[in-house]
């Protein structure tokens, strides 16, 4: 039963951080920090 319960924390665990990254991911695209590459398109 032990061991059930550390491979649910650890899932657990990977899946928070894992959504943390998507939400400050999301967050640099939309604040446009990754857009620098993108200026000179406009010339």
């Amino acid at each position: 039963m032990l061991k059930y319960k550390n491979i649910s924390i650890f899932i657990l665990k990977t899946l928070f951080y894992f959504i943390i990254f998507l939400i400050l991911f999301y967050l640099y695209g939309y604040l446009g920090q990754g857009q620098g590459e993108f200026i000179y398109n406009e010339f």
